[in-house]
């Protein structure tokens, strides 16, 4: 397959998420994480799609459930506030 690969997609993901990223990759022998990303690509679209509604963020469409607080760091509070 000799296909024009003119647009470069920066995504952003967890550690959780690179470790499943990598063992898909591994467990199917793909030479690249490129790879494994266009082969999951490939699958999602060929599956069920999304419905997106209006006001959903990005974060609401993470690999791991992360809570209220998406994927954000929250620095502990002092305790009574």
């Amino acid at each position: 397959m000799n296909e024009l690969r003119a647009e470069r997609l920066q995504v952003m993901v967890s550690p959780e998420e690179l470790a499943a990223l990598d063992d898909f990759r591994f467990k199917h022998r793909m030479p690249t994480r490129a790879a494994a990303v266009r082969e999951l690509l490939k699958l999602g679209l060929s599956g069920v799609g999304t419905d997106a509604a209006a006001g959903v963020k990005s974060s609401d469409y993470g690999v791991f459930n992360r809570g209220p607080e998406g994927h954000t760091q929250v620095e502990d509070a002092p305790e009574g506030k």
